[in-house]
């Protein structure tokens, strides 16, 4: 199999991968918080790939998406958004669905909401970890990221074509906010790791909780009705000093598990012909 050159992702974007997945949860949450990804994700006839079903599958899942999109070739990133489409096709509203809303796995508007979220928490894990990103950087950064959306079906004249104009989109974005009691109770569960065999999830919850806290907005955080003190804020400033000092002190082989892992898994599964989701 043959592969192209892409943009090279620029340096900064290869440093602090691992630590990012105790951000992960808070990141679920803000993407779900769009009512359409919401039940859509919650609604999912998909069983293989839903976390309270295969928390290990749906985890594979998504970061192997997230090491394709940043470190593949062009060829790549279209096998997997293939293999992805398979899943999503089958994700839209039926005459069992207790959504208030539409939604279709397929929905580029949908899809774009959940790629602004995950850029805005790498902006915040270089914020927290390292100290932010460079101004001659950013952009960089920024640019590179619009293949969160477009190795789907986000179209690139979609993806807002400065930061600055993400912005905009982003505080538009937050009007469309809305975490109902029933996703609410599902997200809490994704929270306290309920899916997890009953002694791991009771070790992790509530630490869980707390990142998890820290991590979000205080918008969504409001959405998600958790309580945060000043006191809390003071020990999730102290955490993330000590995290990020081991991060940027830590070889880049670790700095960058598991998304070095996924991504070379992904590709002995590209080669030999296996299932990709």
């Amino acid at each position: 199999m043959t592969t192209t050159a892409v943009t090279e992702v620029p340096e900064i974007h290869k440093g602090v991968f691992g630590a990012a997945l105790l951000a992960g949860t808070a990141n679920v949450i803000m993407q779900l918080s769009w009512p359409g990804v919401g039940y859509g994700v919650k609604e999912s006839r998909v069983l293989s790939g839903r976390i309270d079903l295969h928390p290990v599958k749906r985890q594979r899942t998504t970061l192997t998406y997230l090491s394709v999109v940043a470190y593949g070739t062009d060829e790549e990133r279209a096998a997997y958004k293939a293999a992805v489409d398979t899943s999503h096709t089958q994700v839209f509203n039926d005459e069992n669905s207790e959504s208030p809303v539409k939604y279709h796995g397929m929905n580029p508007d949908l899809q774009l909401w959940v790629a602004a979220c995950i850029y805005y928490g790498v902006e915040d894990v270089y914020r927290l970890f390292v100290g932010g990103i460079d101004p001659a950087d950013r952009e960089a950064v920024y640019q590179h990221s619009a293949k969160l959306g477009t190795t789907l079906q986000v179209r690139e004249s979609m993806w807002p074509a400065t930061r600055e104009a993400f912005e905009e989109y982003w505080e538009k974005g937050l009007d469309q906010v809305h975490i109902d009691d029933r996703i609410r109770a599902y997200l809490m569960e994704v929270v306290r790791f309920e899916h997890l065999p009953l002694k791991l999830g009771k070790i992790f919850a509530t630490f869980n909780t707390f990142v998890t806290t820290g991590f979000l907005p205080p918008r969504f955080r409001d959405e998600m009705q958790l309580a945060w003190t000043a006191r809390q804020q003071k020990r999730f400033d102290r955490l993330m000093k000590v995290v990020g000092f081991v991060t940027r002190h830590s070889p880049r082989i670790l700095r960058e598990f598991p998304f070095n892992f996924y991504m070379r898994d992904f590709r002995r599964r590209l080669r030999k012909g296996k299932p990709l989701v």
